[in-house]
């Protein structure tokens, strides 16, 4: 049995579904951080997928874009979402949108 393309792309709308039921359902801002992290890995899958059946490289080097901006919002959103949490550790997503100042 051979792996196709399709199966890569099967197996990305299922991650970016889990990613997306995640992000809806979960109010801790860690696992919804975590389930941002796989809808992206899950679209750099369907780029690679998508590159490889073209022969083309432009979907690879749409990945690496991909992860140069997720590292960069690990950094910066990761930073905040510890802060706050070490301040109230049972903080949801929604006191975090009433916090001023």
């Amino acid at each position: 049995m051979e792996v196709t393309e399709t199966w890569y792309l099967v197996l990305s709308a299922v991650l970016f579904s889990l990613g997306a039921f995640g992000l809806m359902t979960r109010r801790n801002p860690l696992v919804m951080f975590m389930c941002v992290e796989l809808m992206l890995n899950a679209v750099n899958l369907s780029f690679v997928a998508f590159a490889n059946a073209l022969d083309d490289l432009a979907g690879q080097s749409a990945v690496f874009f991909v992860l140069v901006v997720a590292a960069a919002e690990v950094v910066v959103g990761l930073s905040i979402v510890v802060a706050i949490m070490r301040r109230q550790p049972d903080a949801t997503v929604d006191e975090f949108a009433e916090m001023r100042g």
